[in-house]
């Protein structure tokens, strides 16, 4: 009887329309090219959470179906994961997407880099290995991410990575092809095709390390608003079209490394198409600068170390297959998941506890609600509320999504509406 009554009341869960309007919006905590994201309360049961919403004009005037079907796909496939941030519903309404996620308090990368410039290398490891692990899980759930970068790093309330927003990545399947990174760099400079990055050259090397940082972090935020975004953490086999897989995941990482230790990213310029250029001839560009100072290990994970003498790789305990490429390289000499946990630079790290190991920053929160770790002064302007457009353009509130949808615009959106059973069975 019991168990008869907890079915009907799961069936009738289901059947439940959500919308915008069972949740309160408590602050704005983020926005990027195509939507914000929104720090909200549910009605009914006071949970927070965070709720993504994407506006469904600018998904199909951008072309970007394809990659709202592969996001929305790989959250609700990374349940069993604590690597990826948890998608609790998804669903819709005429105007716009949501997806309802969970709250991580501890803000992201980005902010941490911003705030300390560089990290040391004990920190820089912890946060590279944790880096490792969620990679390595997307990859294993058949997703590519495609898009890994600082902002997309969040970090939970004990201060450990999740890896967030995968509205670039790609599960290679014919609902998530599209050719996002071509009509990028074409729409960033038309008169800059393809074949003419390998001719220019760069002038800004006569910038200081110094100099360099203060320019990128005055330009991050923006760069991180904006509709092209940053491409300095994307392989050159993707701007190539020679064709690529989840090793461009990969490089992503060395750029993300390099600028912990650094301060910046290896290819960073004051405008995209240099960026471009630089990645496409990176054995050009990459260096590291005369005032930093790392350990071999840390070098040799990046890119090869630069010596001549071998024998002092093996008095270091290097084995005769770490001579060869690492991260920044070509991608089909790039290291894979297993060979970069091998790498002398996590020596001794126990990859089975990491989730259990101190982080090295733990956020201090107030509340349920804090957001002191997101930028939020930075948002001025975003609406405090999600304001639901009528057919004609016209503000209707904030009304139930779901089939009351117009058919003709939606019909690209079927099957995007999801609810995580543990939440369901939560409810009962």
């Amino acid at each position: 009887m019991a168990l008869g009554r907890q079915e009907s009341e799961f069936l009738r869960l289901r059947r439940v329309r959500m919308g915008a309007d069972d949740f309160h919006t408590v602050k704005v905590i983020g926005k990027g090219a195509f939507g914000e994201v929104r720090l909200v309360q549910k009605q009914d049961t006071g949970k927070i959470y965070a709720m993504k919403t994407l506006r469904k004009a600018d998904m199909m005037k951008k072309d970007q179906l394809a990659h709202v079907k592969a996001e929305r796909d790989v959250l609700a496939e990374s349940a069993h994961t604590p690597w990826v941030v948890q998608l609790y519903y998804s669903f819709q309404d005429t105007t716009y997407l949501y997806l309802i996620m969970e709250f991580l308090p501890g803000g992201d990368l980005m902010t941490m880099l911003i705030k300390y410039d560089t990290f040391s290398e004990d920190v820089t490891r912890f946060y590279m290995a944790e880096c490792v692990s969620a990679i390595s899980a997307v990859h294993d759930l058949g997703f590519v991410h495609r898009d890994i970068k600082p902002d997309n790093l969040l970090i939970d309330r004990e201060g450990h990575i999740k890896l967030s927003d995968f509205g670039l990545s790609t599960g290679f399947h014919k609902t998530h092809d599209s050719s996002y990174y071509q009509r990028m760099l074409d729409n960033s400079n038309p008169s800059s095709k393809m074949e003419h990055l390998g001719t220019q050259k760069n002038i800004d090397i006569t910038l200081s390390r110094q100099d360099r940082m203060a320019t990128w972090k005055r330009n991050r935020r923006a760069l991180a608003y904006s509709t092209v975004g940053t491409p300095d953490y994307i392989a050159p086999e993707v701007f190539s079209q020679r064709g690529y897989g989840k090793e461009c995941d990969w490089w992503s990482l060395g750029a993300i490394m390099f600028e912990c230790l650094v301060g910046y990213p290896p290819f960073c310029s004051d405008n995209a198409h240099d960026t471009y250029r630089k990645i496409i001839n990176w054995r050009e560009y990459l260096f590291i600068p005369d005032d930093v100072h790392l350990s071999r290990e840390a070098e040799d994970l990046i890119r090869r170390y630069n010596m001549r003498e071998t024998t002092a790789y093996r008095n270091l305990g290097f084995a005769q297959h770490f001579f060869k490429p690492r991260l920044l390289c070509d991608g089909e000499h790039r290291l894979k998941a297993a060979e970069i946990r091998a790498h002398p630079f996590f020596r001794g790290l126990d990859w089975e506890a990491l989730r259990r190991m101190r982080s090295p920053f733990v956020p201090q929160l107030k509340s349920i609600t804090d957001t002191s770790y997101f930028p939020t002064e930075d948002l001025q302007g975003v609406p405090s509320q999600v304001v639901r457009e009528d057919r004609n353009g016209g503000k209707a509130g904030m009304a139930h999504g779901g089939l009351d949808t117009d058919p003709s615009k939606d019909l690209a959106f079927v099957g995007y509406t999801f609810k995580r059973w543990e939440t369901i069975r939560d409810q009962i």
